[in-house]
């Protein structure tokens, strides 16, 4: 079950900014006791991929809190998001391959099913971080995005730190993610409602 809530904070964490759950897994695969990635996943713990996904997160960190480039980076990051999710809840969780030699065996053993799961965990709080983006920067000319680029950053790390350190913890951030998933519906849904006529 641990295993579950620590693939789930990783592929949360990856719907908030696609490297950062990757890179940590990576570099505590390399550096640290604290994760031994599964021989399928060693490559997360590559030199070179440590340095690339360090430069992608640049690019990512920088160009997500400029307005009006935050929203393009949200559109293009809604293919790698999701993808990382599911990297990074198929390697927390410990899945066996990434490789998929034999597609009909991939499927049958069901090693697809932990890079599905973090495939729609991401996808869930990317749309909802970007649904709410979009409404941040127009209530406040986009002068916010900068503060709440950080935010989202900063939870990033923190999931992520939480889903390896202490994945219990993860059930608190699925919980209110969540709520602010329903309370962003309800929300939307009363600015669309038609005023009554008088």
């Amino acid at each position: 079950m641990l295993e579950f809530f620590t693939g789930a904070g990783l592929a949360l964490s990856a719907g908030l900014n696609a490297y950062v759950p990757l890179l940590i897994l990576g570099l505590a695969d390399r550096f640290t006791g604290l994760v031994e990635l599964p021989d399928g996943w060693s490559w997360l713990s590559n030199g070179w991929v440590l340095v690339i996904l360090g430069v992608l997160l640049i690019v990512e960190v920088v160009a997500d809190k400029v307005p009006v480039v935050d929203h393009i980076n949200d559109v293009l990051q809604t293919v790698v998001r999701p993808v990382s999710g599911g990297l990074a809840f198929g390697s927390g969780s410990a899945a066996e391959t990434v490789a998929v030699a034999d597609p009909a065996e991939f499927f049958a053993s069901n090693q697809w099913v932990p890079i599905a799961v973090g495939v729609v965990l991401a996808l869930a709080v990317h749309l909802v971080k970007a649904a709410t983006r979009a409404t941040v920067n127009t209530a406040t000319a986009g002068v916010a995005a900068p503060v709440v680029s950080t935010v989202e950053d900063v939870g990033s790390v923190g999931l992520s730190l939480a889903a390896l350190v202490v994945p219990i913890a993860v059930v608190t951030a699925l919980v209110g993610f969540v709520w602010l998933a329903v309370w962003l519906v309800r929300k939307r849904r009363r600015a669309v409602r038609p005023a009554a006529p008088s």
